[in-house]
């Protein structure tokens, strides 16, 4: 039987379909590295990887098991770029961030496909993805979108869908246009978060699941970390956490707040050849984002659902079935065969937040829904960091984050106020 994340609501059909997923022993006791990881996603397990390949040491800890957070829950989806399109960027930020942001993005993209190919890793990498919309006034906005990508970001890689070339790509008429991206596509998750857990052990990195850090703080120039099974003492800390800082470290919380997110897959549609017959992954213009894809035996993974609390939906899949049913009618009725979810973590602008929150510890996530490439590339770079190299970790760390407001009070609260309203605007 599949293990059932005490975090993350539902097995997922991820979990359901890695051929051995390891088991790593809890902390025995305390111990003294060079660098210490909280967090076993991504970010934390490229981090311990690169530093122990290097011959740093490096103890990790993941308060249950690798994948149960994001890293190992998610909607697989590449994308490309950041969370937002470069052009949206430039009037902010300028052409030459916006433009070396959006190289970083194809950078991380490289690196993660490079590592599973390298690693003999198989992700059940598809290629293809399109970005549809639901209303007509920004028409103009996915128009531009191919043409800027070529012309001022060397991707050639987008172009723009009319009406009908949507609908045949989509096999349904519920969006009016969109754009179609050949130059990316969508990974089976957890494929990689278990060949990457192995691969940072055999480079001799200490990892270590069900070792739950209660305190990270600094005390006679060293950095300590309480956990539940002993005491770790380092000269560098990261803080891999992203969602589930919980009350951990306050900076990270007050920047990186939790919303979570469901996804369901159906059995396999098989008698219904005209669902994405390109296998392409999908994501709407919704802000409360539905994203979808059909995977090589055919099943549907759909996720669309937000909650802005803690709770967990007791209906998770009928929920997701009605979703499904407004872009497909005909499987109005489909069979779904599997129901999760998890926590995504978001800051306030939807980048990244990077920052030392403290002489030696440095917090990194805050991927807002864009994080399978982006958190591997930043658990490369920050190992990079350590050995003193200069890298595009930077351009995260020089970005302006603001915290959430109300402090730890009321921004929870707050945040679901303003979701909540970002979302009914979607209806109109």
């Amino acid at each position: 039987m599949a293990w059932q994340s005490p975090i993350s609501p539902g097995i997922s059909w991820y979990e359901d379909n890695v051929v051995e997923r390891p088991e790593y022993p809890a902390l025995d006791g305390s111990t003294e590295t060079d660098v210490a990881v909280v967090g076993g996603g991504f970010t934390g397990l490229q981090a311990a990887y690169n530093l122990a390949k290097s011959g740093v040491r490096v103890t990790l800890i993941e308060a249950y098991r690798f994948g149960d957070g994001a890293s190992g829950r998610n909607g697989g989806q590449l994308g490309t770029g950041q969370r937002w399109w470069p052009e949206e960027a430039e009037s902010s930020l300028g052409y030459e961030r916006s433009r070396a942001l959006f190289d970083m993005a194809e950078n991380a993209k490289r690196y993660m496909l490079d590592f599973a190919e390298t690693h003999g890793i198989d992700i059940d990498y598809a290629p293809g993805q399109l970005s549809v919309c639901h209303r007509k006034g920004l028409e103009k906005y996915y128009r531009a979108n191919a043409e800027i990508a070529a012309s001022r970001y060397n991707y050639p890689h987008i172009s723009f869908m009319d009406s009908k070339e949507t609908a045949e790509r989509l096999g349904s008429t519920h969006y009016l246009f969109g754009v179609r991206d050949t130059g990316t596509g969508h990974i089976q998750p957890m494929k990689l978060v278990v060949g990457l857990a192995r691969q940072a052990k055999a480079a001799g990195a200490a990892v270590h699941e069900q070792t739950k850090a209660l305190k990270i703080d600094r005390q006679g120039g060293k950095i300590v970390i309480e956990t539940d099974r002993g005491t770790i003492t380092a000269d560098r800390a990261l803080i891999a956490c992203n969602a589930y800082i919980g009350n951990l470290e306050p900076i990270t919380a007050n920047h990186v707040m939790p919303i979570r997110s469901f996804i369901g897959a159906t059995r396999p549609l098989d008698d219904y050849p005209g669902v994405l017959p390109g296998c392409e992954s999908v994501a709407d213009s919704r802000f409360v984002v539905r994203y979808f894809r059909r995977l090589k035996n055919g099943r549907l993974l759909f996720g669309g659902r937000e909650a802005y609390t803690a709770d967990n939906p007791r209906d998770i899949s009928n929920h997701i079935r009605r979703q499904i049913a407004e872009i497909y009618p005909q499987l109005g009725e489909i069979e779904m065969t599997h129901s999760w979810g998890g926590s995504v973590g978001i800051t306030l602008p939807r980048q990244p937040f990077v920052r030392e929150v403290l002489p030696g510890i440095t917090s990194i996530g805050g991927y807002s829904g864009h994080g399978v490439m982006l958190s591997n590339y930043c658990g490369k770079l920050y190992a990079d960091l350590v050995r003193g190299e200069k890298t595009e970790l930077e351009l995260f760390r020089d970005l302006q984050i603001s915290a959430f407001p109300g402090g730890s009070k009321f921004r929870s609260t707050l945040l679901f106020l303003a979701l909540s309203w970002y979302a009914l605007r979607d209806k109109f």
